[in-house]
């Protein structure tokens, strides 16, 4: 963590519990480095997330409050306390299989009803302290704790999903684009009402180890490689855009 940032984390907070090579990590300190971009009251600031390793990115490390919710659940909290407090920052961040597989109809609801909160996603595309399963964002053909001979289904995009179900803005970029990242949610957080930001993560431990990515580097570079700008695609072969991941913004105005 960048020394002008130990400001924003609890003192007694020596070191994080994500693996070597977690793409949470990097996450954590893009979180931190957009919300102090914005200058924004610390004390009117509220985190929630659910289970999952991605869960510990907010609780407990940052100086702020925290929820550290049941698993699935982070966004009907997050919902209960805006509603309570109309004034407090509400920012969700949690994993795709909290958020997206056991919370998935809190998402498209919240989406729905346009509650004003910020929604972060750490899609590292499988389940990962829960022991490595299947997740609805698990690609297809990759080898999870659940599906030893490849995925064999089609995984949820949640760009399409967040803006049929009406997200206001929605972003998605990788940790290996860590500028585009802070970027993305400082809009997301300026914008009112339902706002989703999904981050690619890195999952050597679970997801790396069983398809061939167990080395930090090499994750990462499959993510850099994978991920190609919204911008870019008409210039693309409609068969290689199979096997990339398009990045940017899906919804905000006319995007």
């Amino acid at each position: 963590m960048a020394r002008d940032l130990e400001e924003h984390l609890r003192p007694e907070i020596k070191i994080t519990p994500f693996c070597a090579g977690c793409g949470h990590g990097i996450l954590m300190g893009l979180i931190l480095r957009a919300v102090d971009a914005l200058g924004l009251d610390w004390r009117e600031i509220l985190f929630v997330s659910g289970i999952g390793c991605a869960a510990w990115i907010p609780s407990p490390h940052f100086k702020a409050d925290t929820l550290h919710t049941l698993h699935g659940r982070a966004i009907p909290f997050a919902t209960g306390a805006k509603l309570a407090n109309p004034k407090l920052t509400t920012i969700v961040v949690s994993g795709d299989g909290d958020l997206t597989s056991i919370g998935g109809n809190h998402l498209i609801h919240a989406a729905r009803r346009n509650i004003d909160m910020t929604v972060i996603c750490a899609n590292n595309m499988i389940y990962g302290m829960t022991g490595g399963q299947l997740a609805s964002t698990t690609p297809v053909g990759m080898k999870t704790a659940t599906s030893l001979g490849g995925n064999p289904y089609r995984p949820f995009d949640l760009q399409a999903l967040v803006k049929a179900a009406g997200a206001v803005y929605s972003c998605r970029y990788a940790v290996a684009q860590p500028l585009a990242v802070i970027d993305g949610i400082k809009k997301a957080i300026g914008v009112k009402g339902f706002s989703f930001v999904e981050v690619l993560s890195s999952c050597p431990a679970q997801y790396g180890r069983r398809n061939n990515l167990e080395s930090p580097a090499a994750i990462l570079e499959m993510l850099r490689k994978r991920c190609v700008r919204k911008e870019d695609v008409d210039r693309i072969d409609p068969e290689k855009l199979k096997d990339l991941i398009v990045t940017g913004e899906f919804v905000n105005g006319d995007a």
